[in-house]
């Protein structure tokens, strides 16, 4: 179950998209659908969200939205590169105008010096905005990752529109 601050904050991300005739897809890795599932908790919430593809594998991001397996050979699934290319992808195959994805470590094994518990990197693209992506360390256990990487999707959203 989500708590509520999610909920709420899905309600108003609806309803500022639908507002503004605006579609969604997410691409989700580490939140395993918990983004697209916060959205769907809503009743009326298919006229924003087209499709969430859960891309927990390598291979998934390779055959649902065309991630090229030499990017993730060279960067790794967890990067800022495999972000960009999972919201492109997503946007491609999608009616959506914005596509958001989320990859990353929520623990709590995995981590490295490099890549540690708590990273996610998101990406967001755009029928009407240039691609772009950041990175967040989390802290906390694997919900508090989780649940933090659904919060600021949202904020990330939201600002783009």
């Amino acid at each position: 179950m989500l708590p509520d601050s999610i909920l709420t904050d899905a309600d108003a991300l609806l309803a500022e998209c639908r507002s503004k005739g605006i579609m969604l897809a997410t691409a989700e890795s580490c939140t395993g659908g918990l983004i697209a599932a916060a959205l769907t908790s809503i009743a009326g919430s298919s006229d924003v969200l087209d499709r969430g593809f859960v891309t927990y594998s390598n291979e998934s991001k390779t055959e649902m939205i065309g991630v090229a397996p030499a990017l993730i050979e060279t960067h790794g699934a967890v990067s800022e590169d495999v972000a960009r290319a999972m919201a492109e992808g997503t946007l491609a195959r999608s009616r959506a105008a914005i596509a958001l994805s989320v990859t990353g470590v929520a623990g709590p094994g995995g981590g490295s010096a490099d890549k540690p518990v708590g990273l996610v990197c998101f990406g967001l693209a755009g029928t009407a905005q240039p691609t772009r992506s950041e990175r967040q360390v989390f802290p906390g256990d694997r919900t508090a990752i989780r649940a933090a990487t659904v919060t600021h999707a949202f904020a990330m959203i939201r600002a783009a529109l």
